[in-house]
């Protein structure tokens, strides 16, 4: 029997999830989806932690420009909304210390330069102890007992990297019999996998190679992983160029005579060929965002393209309402 997978109606808003993991190909503006809906939640009312999992820090200067890093101790950028960066080295000292209890010990090891050129050298020890990050400020109460925070994102690496970063938990406990390691690989497994709390998110472009990627990763994710995927946000839409009525302005304008030409305006033909352009790019993301729909027989949630990218707080806002409306169902 074929797979059911969720219809546009029927999915839960996104700000009914605890953990939302944003990935997508580089260049598709996953980051800038992060903090759109990671501002969404804070406006909404909601404690919200956003984490970056990457060597530079993004997130702050799209939500609060002009602010300095926040680093791994993380800092409140905007009411409602904490902002950090996973180092895995100081998550595994934090982690080490705690177990340890010799946290000035662990830090002088961390701090070894031939220590560091092994874990280096290590594969999977910086994804498990990122998740192991994310598991445990996803488990942290305040004193009333209730979640620390509402909603977790988390921007996580690109589609290229996204399938095992999230695969290492499961691999761990396959690998490891018993002892802590295999318990906390457990509970960061147990977490990814529960589908009421845990959503991946992929974003795409609505263009070819996009396209291909994020087909590529919805059928490993079906294939290779647990976690819940029910919809696909497709980023950078350009809005229809001309109005109703008028779909074949770029045409008319062309039948124009070069001559004369209009005062401050460039002449005719050249008019005429940015409308076509507009046209054109307009056309093509409509085809590969059928395509995307179709090739990974999800809903998607379109974002419109915005001509001067994102530039701060406001521009995230006009992605917030179409990212948190009801996806457009897959067509027949």
């Amino acid at each position: 029997m074929a797979p059911q997978f969720p219809t546009a109606a029927a999915l839960r808003p996104l700000l009914e999830r605890r953990l939302v993991i944003v990935t997508g190909k580089g260049g598709t503006g996953k980051t800038s989806v992060a903090a759109a809906l990671a501002l969404a939640a804070a406006s909404s009312g909601k404690r919200v932690l956003v984490a970056e999992v990457g060597r530079d820090e993004h997130l702050p200067r799209l939500i609060a420009p002009g602010s300095p890093p926040v680093g791994y101790a993380g800092r409140e950028l905007v009411p409602q909304l904490t902002a950090m960066r996973i180092d895995p080295y100081a998550a595994l000292g934090e982690y080490l210390g705690l177990q340890l209890h010799l946290r000035s010990a662990v830090e002088l090891v961390l701090r070894n330069r031939a220590f560091r050129q092994l874990m280096d050298a290590s594969p999977g020890w910086r994804e498990l102890i990122t998740l192991g990050k994310v598991w445990h400020f996803e488990q942290m109460r305040d004193p009333r007992g209730a979640p620390r925070f509402d909603l977790l994102v988390v921007d996580a690496p690109a589609t290229g990297h996204g399938i095992s970063f999230l695969d290492v938990p499961r691999v761990v406990v396959s690998a490891v019999r018993t002892g802590p390691l295999r318990r906390n690989a457990e509970l960061v497994e147990e977490m990814i996998a529960d589908r009421d709390r845990t959503l991946l998110l992929p974003v795409a472009l609505a263009e070819e190679l996009p396209a291909r990627e994020t087909a590529d990763l919805v059928a490993k994710v079906r294939g290779e992983l647990r976690i819940a995927l029910d919809r696909i946000v497709v980023n950078a839409l350009v809005a229809r160029p001309f109005p109703p009525g008028l779909e074949d302005l770029d045409v008319q304008l062309a039948r124009l005579p070069a001559e004369p030409r209009w005062p401050g305006l460039p002449p005719p033909p050249v008019i005429a060929a940015c409308a076509a352009h507009l046209r054109s790019r307009y056309e093509l993301n409509r085809v590969y965002l059928d395509e995307i729909a179709r090739s990974t027989g999800l809903p998607v949630v379109p974002l419109p393209f915005l001509p001067s990218g994102i530039r701060g707080p406001e521009d995230l806002r006009r992605l917030a309402e179409p990212l948190l409306a009801t996806p457009v169902a897959v067509a027949a």
